[in-house]
């Protein structure tokens, strides 16, 4: 199944020895598996490093961003209002079980311990911060459907990006790989390559509305369907983008000048809960950020303005990994982050190894 890859607070604390051996350690994957990986760092706006920064990949959750952006221009915007009541049961229509790392049970989890579900209903704020910081993918397709999936959309032209495929329902497109009829799993994959993406997509909308009315919809699906080699191709087929193209958005979120004031602080309410930690608040003026996996990919989007004033952008993906592979760059990346954050030599060696 899926595994999605979240930080719920995360802390940016000093760096130990254990994290630059952790980050020395993603670093030197970095060198040795190029073809596998892609990188961009950008300082004060000016780039630091680059690796494939122009090679699309898939992104699995951190495509949430975007629908994180679109949240806090409506919101901003006051088209929605943050405090409005969601029923848990509303987004329970979109939740197929063991699909998502158990990201949802844990948001309605921490909801009740936090006294936020209340009369079965919780705060929007709180469904789209679910999306967010636990990853829930039924809080994902709920929110595309209430935003609107066209204007969803219609921020990667807003934002100039040139380099990304359409997004869509993730949980739907799970659907796209069921067999049923036990088929030989060759030709359901030799099939599926063949769509293109607005036949895919297509087929993945009609299964989407279908899941809001059709209550044995759900009931049918069958997560013993989903092979690897099923797995690995519905990986492959997720919106697409370069770590170019999310630096860009990250520059967007950093500099705080083009969206509205409003918009931002929805925004920072969303994607910058390492900011909830005193910690951070002490070296960091403010930061967010996205990550997400699946069993072959891992990605991350992040960026930062530091009281020094320093302004830092970052993405990295990595596609094609092992299980191993992928466990093992999860445990390093927090320390990588760090470094680059707070250390101007570790900078630079990214820098000459990457230029």
């Amino acid at each position: 199944m899926k595994r999605i890859f979240c930080c719920l607070l995360l802390v940016f604390s000093c760096v130990t020895l254990f994290a630059q051996s952790a980050s020395d350690s993603l670093f030197q994957f970095l060198q040795a598996n190029k073809k596998r990986s892609s990188l961009y760092l950008v300082v004060n706006d000016t780039v630091k490093a680059r690796l494939n920064e122009n090679k699309l990949m898939p992104l699995a959750s951190t495509v949430k961003i975007m629908i994180a952006i679109e949240f806090a221009k409506q919101a901003g915007s006051h088209i929605l209002s943050v405090d409005d009541k969601v029923a848990v049961h509303e987004l329970d229509k979109y939740y197929i079980p063991n699909t998502d790392g158990g990201a949802h049970p844990q948001w309605i989890e921490y909801e009740k311990k936090s006294g936020n579900l209340q009369n079965d209903s919780v705060p929007l704020l709180d469904v789209a911060r679910g999306m967010i910081i636990f990853s829930s993918n039924a809080n994902t397709e709920y929110l595309q459907d209430l935003l609107g999936m066209d204007n969803v959309k219609n921020n990667i032209q807003l934002l100039g990006l040139d380099k990304h495929t359409a997004i869509f329902p993730l949980v739907a497109s799970l659907f796209m790989y069921q067999n049923p009829k036990k088929i030989k799993e060759e030709k359901i994959i030799k099939g599926i390559e063949k769509l293109s993406e607005e036949q895919y997509c297509r087929y993945i909308y009609d299964m989407h509305n279908a899941l809001k009315y059709d209550t044995l919809l759900k009931a049918s699906f069958r997560p013993q369907d989903l092979s690897l080699a099923m797995q690995k191709e519905w990986s492959n087929r997720l919106p697409a983008s370069t770590t170019k193209e999310y630096v860009h958005i990250a520059n967007v979120l950093n500099n705080r000048k083009y969206f509205s004031e409003e918009a931002y602080a929805v925004i920072a309410e969303l994607l910058e809960s390492v900011m909830e930690n005193p910690a951070n608040q002490k070296w960091l003026k403010h930061a967010g950020m996205k990550g997400g996996s699946t069993l072959f990919v891992l990605t991350k989007t992040l960026y930062a303005t530091l009281k020094n004033g320093e302004r830092i952008e970052l993405s990295y993906f990595f596609n094609d990994l092992t299980a191993q592979e992928n466990e093992m760059l999860r445990h390093y990346m927090n320390s990588f982050e760090l470094s680059i954050l707070r250390d101007k030599t570790f900078r630079d060696k990214l820098a000459n190894a990457f230029k």
